[in-house]
């Protein structure tokens, strides 16, 4: 039987009930007479302490509170991409219909207590079945297909802990989610399963086994992909301060990556953010299919305007949605924007339950919370047949108050990632997108991802990476020479040193996400571009060896240099003979060049 109580204490989100004797940790409950959603998260003696997932305005002590015997759960099944949820997974259009149904005036309002269902009840899905009556199955084994959207085949799985004999399989045809499309027996005993089940959220999904992340995500952005690259089932994070670029990093992430499915969490972000993504995604276009981009995207927006304990739940729900899709077999991104708004509803949250706070004011237990969210990450063999690999990649945005990133969210996220792509402001001011300082920047993935780029593009990528890292390392160095006794004072290999670095940081780092040709580059793009700047550098140096000046190089290439740097932007992904085309006419302008010193002797 259902635990019923009564509403003790009231204090922002937190709701003391008394008479919960026999309730669970993390049971989700109704609380007062609107039936807002709650979830235990304290218990002493008879009472619960319970984070409303709703506005408590108006509550009253006295008002029931009813427990439900499960704990806070997602809807996993056909209909969630394409979807906006909010952060407990209620379908916000779905939402604003009913209340518009009932008041037409407040159509844009969010009313409490509306009680919808995440999926469909009603749409009717084509259902393949792959499995015949007599099979064994088990947890993750594929019974049928659902083509979900025009990128998306959907494979209804065995729930996890159901295993026996296939007593009965739907035929080929149309069924909605709560339809049962097969029934399996174990020990005399007949279980249901249709295609929507229900996990909760704070509990991984298991996986058979956890794979080595030696595959990258590709992403399109080159100072991401060439220099700090993101491997499939890894962990990053963009921290970044005001006006650095972190929310079009994200967007260009969830945009253009190789992903087959995103997951985008709009987590305590400011509202015009989330509108911009909710106005921007149904319009664009998959890159790699050409097909509407929400066919693969489900997008959860908790606002920082929305209930803050719905945000301290929006992660969970965002990695759940997430697993359901790599148990299918797919490579999932998940996309959190922000970890530190939603570090914040912690800190909120556990003020109001009177606890010991550390650092800032944050809980003890927020640097566990964070390595919980990240480890649910990875690349993993699935349960059940057929054998299919998927992963989850987590990519979280920090936002340190002034840019300090020695504040407690971004230096505990440094500990349970492995990609830390740092965001500048001096880059951002200076107008330099995206603002990834390479000099503090760094991915533990270089390693694991570099046998796919010989394999894939060419051998001789680590080769041409490295030495274009130590370019930007040393120019790095020299600028503080430079700034106490000018560029003069260096010698010719420090000034071409200088020259390639902007070269650099101007043809290849540099990179307008608004751009239709150079908001992405191929992996086969980014390493020509790549190739033809360090060409030309070793070619300098050799010249600079016999004798040469770098004035006489730059005199020798002309208006070849404004091509260099233009050509990212000049040269679709598709014809990149032009890039090779130009990078033999650096190459011949270079070898024309008749260095002074050398004709004197």
């Amino acid at each position: 039987m259902p635990v019923k109580g009564r509403i003790a204490r009231i204090s922002g989100p937190l709701v003391v009930a008394e008479g919960m004797r026999g309730a669970q940790m993390y049971e989700m409950v109704y609380v007062g007479e609107a039936g807002l959603i709650g979830e235990i998260t304290r218990l002493s003696g008879d009472r619960a302490f319970i984070q409303v997932y709703e506005s408590t305005s108006g509550l009253r002590p006295g008002e029931p509170v009813e427990g439900t015997g499960a704990p806070l759960s997602v809807e996993l099944g056909p209909g969630l991409l394409g979807t906006i949820f909010d952060g407990v997974q209620r379908p916000l259009p779905v939402i604003a219909d009913e209340v518009a149904r009932r008041d037409p005036k407040r159509r844009m309002f969010i009313e409490r207590g509306v009680r919808v269902p995440p999926l469909d009840r009603k749409k009717k899905f084509h259902f393949k079945p792959v499995r015949r009556a007599g099979e064994r199955v088990e947890g993750g084994d594929v019974l049928g297909t659902v083509q979900e959207t025009s990128l998306i085949e959907h494979r209804v799985m065995v729930p996890p802990g159901v295993r026996g004999t296939l007593k009965w399989i739907a035929p080929e045809g149309d069924y909605t989610i709560e339809d049962t499309i097969a029934t399996v027996e174990r020990d005399g005993r007949e279980i249901e399963v249709k295609m929507v089940q229900r996990w909760p959220v704070r509990i991984p999904r298991p996986f058979k086994d956890k794979k080595d992340p030696s595959l990258p995500l590709i992403t399109g952005i080159r100072i991401i992909d060439t220099f700090f690259p993101m491997a499939k089932g890894g962990t990053g994070a963009v921290p970044g301060g005001f006006g650095t670029g972190k929310t079009v990093t994200l967007h260009s992430l969830a945009q253009w990556s190789e992903a087959r499915v995103v997951v985008y969490i709009g987590c305590g972000e400011r509202g015009n953010e989330m509108t911009e993504v909710l106005e921007r995604f149904p319009k664009y276009k998959d890159p790699w299919t050409g097909k509407p981009l929400m066919d693969r995207t489900i997008l959860i927006a908790n606002t920082s305007n929305m209930p803050v304990a719905a945000r301290e739940a929006s992660i969970y729900v965002g990695v759940t949605l997430a697993e359901y899709y790599r148990d299918m077999g797919y490579d999932v991104l998940l996309v959190a924007d922000s970890t530190s708004r939603w570090a914040e509803a912690l800190r909120e949250i556990a003020g109001r339950l009177e606890e010991m706070p550390a650092e800032e004011g944050y809980p003890s237990y927020l640097a566990s919370r964070l390595a919980e969210f990240y480890e649910r990450a990875g690349r993993v063999t699935a349960l059940g047949s057929p054998e299919r690999e998927g992963s989850v990649t987590i990519v979280g945005a920090v936002s340190p108050p002034g840019g300090d990133f020695s504040e407690p969210v971004t230096s505990h996220t440094t500990r349970f990632i492995r990609v830390f792509w740092a965001l500048d402001t001096k880059l951002a001011y200076s107008r330099h997108y995206p603002a990834i300082n390479w000099l503090i920047s760094y991915s533990a993935y270089v390693e694991t991802v570099t046998e796919w780029w010989h394999r894939n593009v060419d051998k001789k990528w680590r080769e041409y990476r490295d030495e274009a890292m130590g370019i930007l390392l040393r120019e790095n160095e020299l600028q503080e020479i430079v700034r106490l006794v000018g560029t003069e004072s260096l010698d010719e290999k420090d000034k071409l040193v200088l020259e390639t670095a902007r070269l650099l940081k101007d043809g290849f780092l540099k990179q307008n996400a608004f751009d239709p040709i150079d908001a992405f580059s191929t992996p086969q793009k980014q390493f020509a571009l790549l190739r033809m700047i360090m060409d030309f550098h070793r070619k300098g140096e050799e010249l600079i060896s016999q004798g040469a000046t770098v004035a006489e190089i730059r005199k020798a290439l002309g208006r070849l240099y404004v091509e260099m740097v233009k050509a990212k932007f000049d040269i679709p992904n598709d014809q990149l003979e032009r890039i090779e085309d130009l990078r033999r006419r650096v190459l011949e302008a270079l070898e024309r060049v008749r260095p002074v010193r050398a004709e004197a002797l």
